[in-house]
């Protein structure tokens, strides 16, 4: 049987394109090659397309990143998932890959652009489809979306970079009264924390607004709630009329005053992760179908980080809990928080991978 070859896409133009590579090399190393062919295709920081020719002796390699290769092969992208190039001889070459995998994060990633691009293309992908990646990126649409089917959200409020002096003025007074301090201050369409700030006076709140408007032209004030993070995999099912399968519980507890970007990647303690979270089954419970619900009421597909708060001044007996934000191209790097939940609950980092893939086919022979 002809093994099918998926072109492991990583990189991008986003901020967290390094993040990128170790997620890719883990995913290089880890696919299946019993039954897949990987192919690596890169994205440089200009947004330029490369085919990269690994070696397979990187599979034992101690590299933990794939190369930055924007002195690659560029490539021309054609319909049907051919692609284009100018191999190392300088002959034209044509390389035909079944199914798309990005590993890729944040905007031109994640957001619906990419995903566009693959529809257009007509090659199956992983992950969400355009719409479920658009509305996953944009925290502000999301938890909209989320209220508008009642599901718990932190309060917030939102502002643009176009908004006069006075807007911006009065909604700081009515945040102040309807939101109170702490506050955090998020770039609306980033990751891994990029652009978000926790203020706690008028004059951090009006210093870091205008830092959070160099990432995004929307921006969200959030209350600052104390509260426990607790995160969750997804996995659709591939019976589609049954809900999403959803793993055990991690709890993430920053050493930091809250999970920076610096705290999940450039300190090695910058948080404790339990796995699994301590609470209860009956609350355990009452939590997958919440993260379920979200899943389905998001228009997510294929796989997603789900990330809740539980409140710590409400009681046992009545907890109160509120969407956080989801995830829909998450890491995937060995210590990753998704596929090591997964592994925890019984799927192999290995095993994984060929379930995206599969539901990927799944989703394109309709």
């Amino acid at each position: 049987m002809n093994k099918i070859k998926v072109g492991i896409i990583y990189g991008g133009r986003s901020s967290e394109h390094e993040v990128s590579l170790r997620s890719a090399a883990s995913v290089f190393k880890r696919i299946d090659r019993t039954r897949f062919d990987p192919k690596t295709i890169y994205i440089d920081k200009k947004g330029v397309w490369h085919w990269v020719d690994i070696p397979e002796s990187f599979i034992t390699s101690s590299d933990a990143t794939l190369p930055m290769a924007s002195e690659a092969p560029e490539i021309v992208l054609l319909s049907q998932g051919v692609l284009s190039f100018q191999d190392q001889k300088n002959f034209g070459r044509k390389e035909k890959v079944d199914v798309m995998m990005p590993i890729v994060h944040g905007k031109n990633c994640e957001d619906g652009t990419l995903q566009g691009l693959f529809e257009s293309m007509e090659i199956a992908y992983t992950g969400s489809g355009v719409l479920g990646s658009a509305i996953g990126m944009d925290k502000e649409v999301s938890k909209r979306l989320a209220e508008k089917a009642g599901l718990p959200v932190v309060p917030y409020r939102v502002a643009h970079v176009w908004d006069s002096t006075d807007h911006i003025e009065s909604m700081l007074i009515d945040a102040e009264k309807n939101l109170g301090w702490p506050m955090f201050i998020k770039a609306a369409r980033e990751g891994s924390s990029v652009g978000v700030y926790k203020v706690k006076t008028r004059e951090e709140f009006k210093t870091k607004l205008k830092e959070a408007f160099q990432y995004d032209n929307k921006v969200l004030i959030e209350r600052g709630i104390d509260a426990r993070e607790i995160e969750f995999a997804v996995l659709q099912n591939s019976d589609r009329s049954k809900a999403p399968l959803v793993s055990i519980a991690a709890e993430i507890i920053p050493t930091h005053e809250f999970y920076t970007y610096d705290a999940k990647y450039n300190d090695e303690n910058g948080a404790i992760v339990k796995v699994p979270a301590e609470i209860s089954p009956a609350l355990n419970e009452k939590l997958t179908q919440l993260v379920q619900n979200i899943f389905i009421a998001l228009e997510l597909e294929g796989y997603s980080r789900i990330d809740l708060f539980l409140d710590r001044q409400s009681t046992t007996e009545n907890p109160v809990f509120y969407l956080n934000e989801v995830n829909t191209l998450p890491g995937f790097t060995s210590i990753s928080m998704f596929p090591k939940l997964w592994e925890m609950s019984g799927i192999a980092y290995t095993d994984l991978l060929t379930k995206l893939i599969d539901l990927a086919l799944l989703r394109n022979r309709g």
